[in-house]
């Protein structure tokens, strides 16, 4: 086929010569509608913007006047469809307004008062139908944050048949709440009453647990078992006057109802089985009840509980007295694979962790139980590391560094304390003591009079642990390189450590070298940089005007350094050498006479030798009063 021939482009007309002749089309130009006049600007190409706009026609004033009653029309119809689906609609918009006048802060107490009464007037009658309301319920609760007595008394009468169906609300629970912060003591006792039969159901759900657990909180020991025991069995949830006897632990209630064990079991498994899996596991009548089913449960039962504990659930469960003591028992009970999930699961937390009363002690027990000191080197050491100074200055932060110094001291843990250390599951225990019976082993018998608790204690304090306790602190206290920032840290805080509370007890393990001279030889280039640093404090000369008291006149570090004399004898040969030796007479009065008396109540021979000389014309003086015997001890 031949070639089409090609199309000429025709061009635009120039400009109008004189002469010729008028075209009666007009060339289609870009923007023709714009006058036809010679533009003083330069050319510019359209831009992105305009390009995405070309071709859109421009808005008129009727088009926007139409968008704004579309707009009218649509909402006025939202708002028609609002006050059809809401009863209460018109009044939660009044009491909205009341709302903003009555929380803002520079309003007065009588100004607030007059609208909370007129709100409370408009809410009269229909309180329990809008305080499931997201703003109805806020209204109330500023309501009741702020009414008088009298006012306060109508609502809680106006609420107390809905609380039950109150309490599963989304919005209403923190009404309920602030109703019980707000509550008299009868009042208090009405709530947790209406509360029978509901505790086991409400504690499965998200937000009725919340109100249990606040009841819980805020009830006496009486109103706590009372809920408590509803956890037991079906006969105390369905029998009001069986839940008021005083026996508190579970296996005394057991006893005195004569209540089948293994009907107590079913009933406790399926109450706390779904609260586990759905991880409600924050409130501390879960740990209560929790501690309780561990003294009764069969081995496997408790294996249960342990694995579900194990992981980063814990964090949530340690805060509280019971939930310390669980985290105790998953410690000592889990399996090698457990421990390291717990391990692993607190990483993170460990300063939060350090830092509170109860969590502190499941870090000791940690510390004290878990072979893997690598694992603990890594993830535990290393973030004490991180906040060292913080944590020797604070009294539940210390904690876990003096366990590793002096394990089990029962002058840096309470008694409580070494309890819960010593804790463990009985169906566990009795099966590991019969494996050691079978094997020809000689099995702990738990004294039951009370008369061998302490001995019966420290058996347990290890258990669960295969090696040796003073391999396992070497490897973390020393080879992980915890002692040798201990020690530094120490020599930078000295003067703050030995004038604090909780810090000087850190500076006197780290001085003595630990028990069992832990410490030492490895550290003692180290420890004997320390002894110099507190000396040196101790040779500062003594002034009247100074800002703070000296290191040998202050309560805390006089009787810390008297300590160190007794107990330290090369650190008492440098104290007495570089600061004490001819200048005693300037420390016999006051705090400081302590100091200077250790070096004749010291049962280093040495170093009473050394001071004798100088010390007993002081003595023979009166200057100097040697201490009855059993006054240091007292003193201390």
């Amino acid at each position: 086929m031949a070639a089409k021939p090609e199309k000429k482009r025709k061009r635009a007309p120039g400009p109008k010569s004189e002469g010729a002749k008028s075209d009666h089309k007009k060339p289609k130009v870009f923007g023709s509608n714009i006058p036809n006049k010679v533009s003083k600007k330069p050319f510019k190409s359209p831009g992105k913007e305009h390009l995405q706009h070309a071709g859109k026609p421009k808005v008129q004033k009727g088009d926007v006047d139409d968008k704004k009653l579309r707009r009218l029309q649509a909402k006025e119809l939202t708002e028609a469809r609002k006050k059809k689906r809401k009863k209460h609609y018109t009044l939660e918009q009044e009491l909205a307004l009341l709302w903003e006048k009555m929380r803002v802060r520079d309003i007065t107490k009588e100004d607030r008062s007059k609208h909370v009464s007129e709100a409370l007037k408009k809410m009269t009658g229909k309180i329990p139908e809008i305080a499931s309301s997201h703003v109805s319920s806020r209204v109330l609760q500023t309501c009741v944050k702020h009414c008088t007595q009298d006012e306060r008394d109508a609502v809680f009468t106006e609420l107390r048949p809905h609380f039950i169906a109150l309490i599963s609300n989304t919005y209403a629970v923190h009404l309920v709440t602030k109703m019980l912060d707000n509550a008299s003591k009868k009042q208090l006792a009405e709530f947790i009453s209406s509360l029978h039969g509901h505790v086991a159901s409400l504690l499965r759900q998200m937000v009725g647990s919340l109100v249990i657990e606040h009841a819980y909180n805020l009830g006496s020991a009486t109103q706590k078992q009372a809920l408590l025991m509803e956890l037991y069995s079906p006969e105390l949830q369905l029998f009001k006057d069986l839940v008021t006897m005083k026996e508190t632990r579970l296996v005394d209630v057991i006893s005195k109802l004569q209540l089948q064990k293994s009907s107590v079991l079913r009933h406790m498994t399926s109450v706390l089985q779904p609260i586990l899996e759905k991880g409600i596991l924050d409130h501390s009548i879960v740990h209560r009840a929790l501690m309780e089913y561990l003294t009764v449960a069969g081995e496997s039962s408790a294996a249960d509980v342990i694995q579900h504990l194990s992981g980063s659930g814990l964090v949530r469960v340690i805060h509280t007295k019971d939930g310390s003591r669980l985290g105790v028992l998953c410690v000592k009970h889990g399996n090698a694979k457990e421990r390291k999930k717990i391990i692993k699961g607190i990483k993170g937390h460990i300063d939060k962790i350090a830092h509170d009363r109860f969590g502190s002690m499941v870090l000791v027990c940690i510390l004290s139980i878990v072979d893997d000191t690598k694992l603990i080197s890594k993830i535990i050491i290393k973030e004490l590391r991180g906040n060292l100074k913080e944590l020797i200055l604070d009294q539940n932060g210390r904690r876990p560094f003096l366990q590793l110094l002096h394990p089990n001291c029962p002058r840096y843990f309470s008694p409580d304390d070494l309890t819960s250390m010593s804790l463990s599951i009985p169906s566990i225990r009795n099966k590991a003591e019969s494996d050691t019976n079978s094997k020809g082993g000689e099995a702990v018998e738990e004294d039951r009079s009370g008369e061998g608790e302490t001995s019966d204690t420290s058996i347990h304090l290890n258990e669960g642990s295969k090696k040796d306790s003073f391999t396992r602190r070497q490897e973390l206290l020393v080879n992980s390189g915890l002692a040798e920032k201990l020690i530094d840290a120490c020599c930078e805080m000295a003067g703050e450590l030995l004038r604090s509370k909780f810090g000087k007890e850190i500076v006197y393990e780290v001085a003595t070298g630990g028990a069992d001279g832990i410490l030492h030889p490895t550290l003692d280039e180290k420890l004997a940089t320390l002894h110099e640093a507190i000396v040196s404090l101790a040779m500062q000369p003594k002034l009247d005007d100074a800002e703070e008291e000296h290191i040998l006149e202050h309560f805390h570090s006089s009787r810390t350094i008297r300590k160190l004399v007794l107990d330290c004898p090369a650190f008492a040969s440098t104290l007495w050498e570089k600061a004490l030796k001819g200048k005693c007479a300037t420390w016999v009065k006051g705090h400081s006479s302590k100091v200077v008396n250790a070096f004749l109540e010291t049962s280093n021979s040495m170093i009473k030798e050394l001071a004798k000389e100088e010390l007993q014309p002081l003595v023979d003086s009166g200057l100097l009063r040697l201490p009855v015997a059993g006054e240091s001890i007292k003193n201390d």
